[in-house]
């Protein structure tokens, strides 16, 4: 059973090869202070932005030109009570051929309605996936949407 978050679809005319580099390269599309490395199967990651976000990324599935999972192994939100809303959500990345097109969608798995952070952390994947992801896919460099 497939579970429930936020998720969103762009498409775009570059091949499956190119979206699954373009993902691995998050520091190219995610804004914030990235270490670690973010394109082998269970490499671990963190991700900052100032004092607002911290989260660990551990990638717990890869499949060339077709999946990237994330599972966010830690996490501390400064802008809601339960600081640790992401730990143990999932982050996916489900790429599809459309024709000569590609589809990206992205699921973050676990980020539900209930949750404090839905409407902030739901609006910045929105400006993420759908604006700096799809600008790095087909330009080459992603954009700033904070």
């Amino acid at each position: 059973m497939e579970e429930k978050g936020y998720t969103t679809t762009i498409v775009v005319d570059k091949t499956p090869a190119e979206v699954f580099a373009a993902i691995n390269n998050v520091r190219g599309w995610w804004q914030g202070e990235v270490v670690g490395n973010t394109d082998k199967l269970n490499d671990e990651f963190t991700y900052q932005m100032g004092d607002m976000h911290f989260s660990k990324q551990k990638i717990v599935e890869m499949f060339p030109n077709d999946k990237v999972v994330w599972l966010v192994t830690e996490s501390n939100l400064s802008f809601v009570d339960k600081k640790d809303e992401w730990t143990n959500t999932k982050l996916q990345f489900d790429i599809t051929p459309a024709g000569d097109q590609t589809e990206l969608k992205f699921t973050h798995c676990g980020l539900v309605p209930t949750f404090e952070c839905y409407g902030g952390c739901s609006d910045a994947w929105g400006g993420l996936i759908e604006k700096s992801l799809f600008s790095l896919i087909t330009t080459g460099k992603g954009v700033n949407v904070f």
